[in-house]
């Protein structure tokens, strides 16, 4: 992506404000199959106790309380200082040392090779320069060390959700689409001569919410930064269509039929050695 200085700080500004926007915590904690999810991904990562890790875009620092509870010394960091605070008091609540700040995935404030394992689920898929993102992640991990991204694939049902309000919403001019992290060709091209042993898996994230289809795009509506903005963007008659989309999106791929919602959602698992 090629940028002004202002611009690019605008368009930062703007994407900090979408991860601000709603109340993301309020995800997993509703999604009753996010936790198990979250342990089979940390002990595909082989964490353990002494593992140096660092999570980038964490969120409100599920992974990172995981991988702490096995022993590992952890650091969160995020652009949405709200999910920062939901971090670190599950960190206090659990009586584990987890280090949290605000920052950047595109510049990272730690020293080359600080760390075991770098990993980012969902998170720095979303910064407007890939190329400086693969960059950072490579950088700060050590030689030998591992990085691990997991990322939602063009082809699967997020993959959908984000388009459809990119349909109705159009996404900052210039700036690549974050599916393209779901790709293995641009994964490959993006870490080319940086990393070793480059493996990568479509694997299937479990959605489960204790309500129907309509009341989860009213959910994801008031609690989900992206979309929650996307709805403030449009007019009345746009929002109803929108929200009709969504809705036949979630009926369509819903494999419940008492009353809630289940759903998988395809992503690319990336792990690479770090040469």
């Amino acid at each position: 992506m090629s940028s002004t200085a202002p611009a690019l700080e605008e368009l930062k500004a703007r994407l900090k404000s979408t991860w601000t926007a709603g109340d993301y915590g309020q995800l997993p904690k509703n999604n009753k199959a996010q936790s198990q999810w979250t342990e089979e991904v940390i002990s595909r990562l082989g964490v353990r106790a002494g593992t140096r890790m660092l999570d980038v875009a964490c969120g409100t620092g599920n992974l990172c309380v995981s991988a702490a509870r096995r022993g590992a010394s952890v650091t969160g960091i995020d652009i949405a200082p709200n999910l920062l605070e939901q971090g670190r008091a599950k960190a206090e609540s659990d009586g584990l040392e987890i280090q949290f700040d605000e920052g950047d995935a595109e510049q990272l404030p730690y020293g080359d090779a600080s760390f075991d394992l770098v990993i980012s689920v969902f998170g720095a898929m979303f910064a407007p320069r890939p190329e400086r993102v693969a960059a950072e992640l490579v950088r700060v991990c050590r030689p030998g060390g591992r990085v691990a991204m997991v990322n939602w694939t063009a082809e699967g049902f997020t993959g959908d959700i984000f388009k459809a309000a990119a349909r109705h919403a159009p996404p900052p001019e210039g700036m690549p689409s974050p599916l393209l992290w779901g790709d293995e060709d641009t994964v490959s091209e993006r870490f080319r001569g940086a990393v070793a042993d480059l493996k990568m898996t479509r694997r299937m994230f479990p959605i489960e919410f204790p309500f129907d289809e309509k009341e989860t795009v009213e959910f994801f509506r008031t609690y989900f930064g992206p979309v929650k903005l996307t709805f403030e963007a449009l007019d009345t008659e746009k929002q109803e269509d929108l929200r009709q989309v969504l809705e036949r999106l979630w009926k369509d791929k819903n494999q419940a039929s008492d009353g809630t919602t289940k759903v998988e959602a395809e992503y690319l698992e990336v792990i690479a050695e770090r040469t």
